[in-house]
């Protein structure tokens, strides 16, 4: 061993493969943009492509899109459990609280994660899927893009009862809005640009009814208009556009919306109510290019939450189950 070690100038690609040995494991455990670059050079394309047509047929798709890659990264992090259906061996989130008769989208995801296994088997997982597919929604819509970072890997089970906890309700106050981004390692500015997801799509009755009858914080004409599709008890009632303005684009007008008192649900209107998030809210009423890159870099944020690397998931086949 002496002899070995005082001579290593004669073992160039000893000492190469010893330093890679020691770097690899740590990159893949980091995500990359570049991630399927040689695995599956279509891949990205071919989720745009697929995005783009969703939201030719139906503008919806894009907020619904959004939406999904959102209550994925709040439940056990970005890792696609949303996807999974219930099985013998766990309750899977769709039918939680927040999800329940609420999340779409789920076929576009199936449509794209086929494609890509025609392409690409078992490369691309599902839980980048839902990250691009998200930002391709975006800018589908008019809104901003940004740089994915790949390489999650998705999860083998889910949570109803995390998911239950941990997605914030329209009926949130601005200190448990703050509390529940927090503890997802988001800040404020995190929160109310992601807030502005709510730029487009849509929310059920059951989940503005509280607003449009007991706040006092909501322009009347605005209340008045909705309560013709939103009775006051019972079930029932007409979905309203979050965005009553521009609900099809996505653009700053939601900020506008909540200085006029017209924020459609409880937690939205929080954001502008007199507290510390006042002044945010105001900048991006007067600034879609401030709200754009706070959104963009935000979105960023969120993509990396408790994200699994490596052999800590596995690449689905089919994003409803584990393999």
């Amino acid at each position: 061993m002496a002899a070995r070690s005082s001579h290593p100038i004669r073992h160039p690609m000893l000492s190469l493969f010893v330093a890679l040995a020691t770097v690899l494991p740590a990159a893949r455990a980091q995500l990359s943009p570049t991630f399927y670059a040689s695995s599956c050079p279509a891949a990205l394309v071919t989720i745009k492509t697929a995005v783009r047509a969703a939201v030719l047929l139906d503008r919806r798709t894009g907020a619904s899109l959004l939406r999904l890659h959102f209550h994925d990264c709040f439940v056990q992090g970005c890792d696609a459990s949303v996807l999974l259906d219930d099985t013998g061996n766990f309750t899977g989130e769709k039918g939680a609280g927040p999800n329940a008769g609420s999340l779409r989208g789920f076929g576009v995801i199936d449509t794209i994660k086929a494609l890509l296994e025609a392409l690409c088997p078992r490369t691309v997982s599902c839980a980048d899927i839902l990250a691009v597919a998200a930002r391709d929604s975006v800018v589908a819509l008019g809104g901003p893009s940004w740089t994915v970072q790949l390489g999650r890997m998705d999860s083998t089970t889910a949570s109803l009862s995390t998911a239950n906890t941990d997605l914030p309700s329209p009926a949130s106050s601005l200190s448990t809005l703050l509390a529940t981004f927090a503890r997802k390692g988001l800040s404020s500015t995190d929160m109310v640009a992601l807030s502005g997801a709510h730029t487009m799509g849509q929310a059920q009755c059951q989940n503005y009814r509280g607003r449009i009858y007991n706040d006092t914080d909501i322009d009347a004409g605005f209340a008045a208009s909705l309560r013709a599709g939103c009775p006051a008890a019972g079930g029932g009632g007409a979905n309203a556009p979050l965005d009553a303005s521009t609900p099809n684009a996505f653009d700053n007008a939601y900020y506008g919306n909540l200085v006029a008192q017209r924020g459609l649900l409880h937690s939205d209107q929080e954001l502008f109510n007199g507290g510390s998030t006042d002044s945010l809210v105001r900048s991006y009423a007067a600034s879609q290019a401030q709200f754009g890159s706070d959104f963009a870099a935000a979105m960023v944020k969120m993509g990396g939450i408790g994200v699994l690397t490596g052999s800590s998931g596995q690449v689905r086949r089919n994003c409803r189950r584990v393999n």
